[in-house]
């Protein structure tokens, strides 16, 4: 028996686990699994919910290069601009690590994968499958879920999400380049979503978000097309990640728990539908969760805590069509409005 247990171990439920009141005897759940697609860029929001911690980056998790402009490519016009941007290029690995280790002597620390949960008694029984395959049942009277997009929290307790899902894919390649960039591509031809490439460490990591339908043909389809405009050749990648991602559309699309039960970060549907940013997202609802378990309606503190952040994630979907729809980007990008201008020199 604890008194809650927490599934994942990304940045919402590392930070969750580090804020929650130390009263509290939390069993930590991680599935480690593969790595999940990320560019591993910690946007301005991200930066800020990290300084209202008091957070200060070490320099281990800081790759190279650091970047100051985002160049914006549109393959089927072929057209591109480059905007500036104030991004903290991290390794996205070493980055959960470091959260991680921050969290309480309360917390328990699992390493296993969450199979199966259910209502039980007052409260949760959750069963978990360690790495040699043994399974176990623990119980709590309180269950949150930091478990991302395809959160089993979520699915079980709540049923289907009504929200939009995508499948990212990305690759690792060994940087050929001599003058790395980070750039934001869109090709109406193979997605609907953005894709991105960023330069890490000696690499070049390509990615996008694709409709799960023949996902991986269209990732393909739309690499071809970004080294051909680069004329880049990416040659055999070194790795290759993919996950469920998810861009909310309307207040259904978020879903912040229930009954003892509560969802943060993406699991809650907690992430940009414009950028497809998330952690966040998943710094302030953690936090937020966190704050809200000592009221005396969590849930309805929990709710208010976050009202902002869901209104302006949902006004979010007002920017999209500018990047989204082809005729207003190519409008955008051929008013070149706020963009600057980047000399090869």
């Amino acid at each position: 028996m604890y008194d809650l247990i927490l599934i994942g171990s990304g940045p919402a439920a590392a930070a969750f686990a580090r804020l929650a009141p130390r009263s509290l005897r939390i069993l930590l759940i991680d599935g480690g699994g593969r790595p999940k697609p990320c560019g591993g860029l910690l946007a301005p929001d991200a930066q800020k919910a990290l300084a209202r911690f008091e957070l200060t980056l070490p320099k281990e998790v800081l790759v190279d290069p650091q970047i100051f402009s985002v160049r914006t490519i549109d393959l089927v016009t072929r057209r591109q601009r480059y905007y500036q941007r104030m991004y903290i290029n991290v390794d996205r690995g070493r980055f959960d690590r470091w959260l991680m280790d921050m969290v309480g002597d309360n917390v328990t620390v699992l390493r296993g994968r969450c199979t199966a949960l259910r209502r039980a008694d007052g409260g949760f029984a959750v069963t978990c499958a360690a790495p040699d395959g043994a399974r176990r049942e623990f119980r709590a009277p309180l269950l949150v879920g930091g478990d991302g997009a395809d959160s089993i929290v979520r699915r079980t307790l709540f049923g289907p999400a009504r929200i939009r899902r995508y499948t990212a894919i990305q690759q690792w390649f060994p940087l050929s380049d001599a003058n790395p960039f980070y750039s934001c591509v869109f090709d109406a031809a193979t997605s609907p979503c953005c894709s991105w490439s960023i330069c890490k460490d000696n690499h070049l990591i390509f990615g996008g978000a694709f409709p799960p339908r023949d996902c991986r043909a269209a990732f393909e389809a739309q690499k071809a097309r970004f080294a051909d405009y680069l004329g880049l050749t990416l040659g055999q990648p070194e790795r290759t990640e993919a996950c469920q991602v998810l861009r909310p559309h309307r207040p259904a699309s978020f879903c912040l728990g229930g009954g003892g039960a509560y969802l943060i970060g993406e699991a809650a549907g907690l992430i940009s539908p414009s950028s497809l940013e998330g952690i966040s997202s998943a710094l302030i609802s953690a936090c937020a969760l966190a704050e809200s378990l000592q009221e005396a309606n969590p849930l309805r503190a929990y709710r208010k805590k976050l009202r902002h952040l869901r209104g302006k994630l949902l006004a979010k979907n007002l920017k999209c069509p500018f990047m989204y729809h082809p005729l207003l980007r190519d409008l955008v990008l051929r008013s070149g409005l706020t963009s600057i201008e980047v000399s090869a020199r």
